[in-house]
């Protein structure tokens, strides 16, 4: 774990204040929409992202668009969804060129806007949860197979290396941070995911095994030339299938667990959403911070019956257990203030004020740190 004096924000220490950035998932069809958002409302110290449009279709959904990066694994669409095949196909061409376009656009958007961000982030999903949601040639998931877990979590490490030289290509001289999102680490721990056939659950994957493979995938991600690596931990807004009577009570003491090994696995910074915080979760936190670590606090609703809530009353989500805990002002920071989840329902203009308001928030933050 970085130590106080070496955890980085943008590419070098932490700015005076608390910052901003977004998930990544956007709502609509329009990449250049998209990146001018996000371009212009998250300038230094905040952290520009590139848009994931899922809308789009086929090839633009987050494991799509992460398959897309894998070597020597190519993937189709299938009813039950992405499936491992043996060539290449349409549906894996669809979905690198929807990152090739909007990695495009971002050049065009800032070259043409006279722009030059300091930093920009990408996201990928997590080798666990693409192992749960990629299935293997006969329909049953990767996540069954020691080495299909395996050949995935070192094909994404070396598709890394080509999506960094690429993005880098887009914003050149930006410092790259990497977004690692596993929103079903909690059912892989907790062996709730179904199989194919729903009639059981796959066996949990051990700990030892999620630890050195996140430990593997941050190495990787650094030698890449990412300067910043952020684990999200967020959880999916839909289950993969039906899950057991028992499993909400196990997954939510195994995302603890993932928490808790997160923290261990060389990254800068991750990411949660506050909603889902106990008091446990915020006592890891505390200790992650308190060692430099950066936290990526989803506070900011983007639910429509939570719209009007004041930014103050977001700030007292933070400040609240902050406060209780004993953690100093000083280490405010530490903090990236992004939505609480995903926006892709809402629409661009409603999204770009849950933005705004991460800003405020960010911002009221800095005021408390720096008074």
């Amino acid at each position: 774990m970085h130590t106080a004096s070496t955890a980085q924000g943008q590419g070098g220490a932490f700015s005076d204040s608390a910052t901003a950035t977004a998930l990544g998932p956007w709502p609509g069809t329009d990449p250049v929409e998209a990146t001018k958002v996000s371009v212009g409302i998250f300038p230094s110290p905040h952290l520009p992202f590139l848009p994931q449009l899922p809308a789009r279709g086929v090839g633009s959904d987050p494991i799509g668009r992460t398959a897309s990066l894998l070597t020597e694994l190519p993937v189709d669409v299938q009813p039950y969804g992405w499936r491992f095949v043996d060539r290449i196909g349409l549906d894996f061409r669809r979905a690198e060129s929807a990152l090739s376009t909007d990695i495009n656009v971002l050049a065009d958007v800032v070259g043409d806007g006279d722009l030059s961000p300091e930093a920009l982030k990408v996201q990928v999903v997590g080798p666990f949860s693409l192992a749960a949601a990629i299935h293997l040639h006969y329909g049953e998931r990767s996540l069954r197979d020691y080495g299909a877990r395996r050949d995935i979590g070192q094909s994404l490490a070396a598709g890394l290396a080509i999506h960094a030289q690429k993005a880098q290509a887009g914003v050149p001289g930006a410092a790259l941070t990497l977004q690692i999102d596993e929103p079903h680490i909690a059912a892989v721990l907790a062996g709730t995911i179904p199989t194919a056939s729903g009639y059981r659950s796959l066996r949990a994957i051990p700990r030892s095994e999620l630890r050195q493979v996140w430990s593997d995938l941050v190495a990787a991600a650094r030698a890449a030339g990412f300067s910043q690596v952020a684990i999200n931990l967020a959880p999916a807004e839909k289950a993969l299938g039906e899950a057991g009577d028992g499993a909400p009570a196990a997954e939510a003491e195994q995302w603890r667990q993932a928490l808790d090994i997160a923290v261990e696995c060389g990254i800068d910074a991750v990411a949660l959403p506050l909603n889902k915080l106990d008091g446990g979760h915020w006592e890891i936190l505390a200790g992650a911070v308190e060692a430099g670590l950066g936290v990526w606090a989803g506070t900011v609703p983007a639910a429509a019956d939570q719209a009007s809530l004041p930014y103050a009353a977001l700030v007292e989500r933070i400040m609240r257990p902050w406060r209780k805990l004993g953690l100093a002002e000083s280490g405010l920071n530490q903090l990236r203030i992004t939505e609480e989840s995903t926006m892709t329902a809402l629409t661009p203009q409603r999204a770009r004020a849950v933005l705004g308001k991460t800003l405020d928030v960010a911002q009221a933050l800095g005021d408390i740190r720096n008074a």
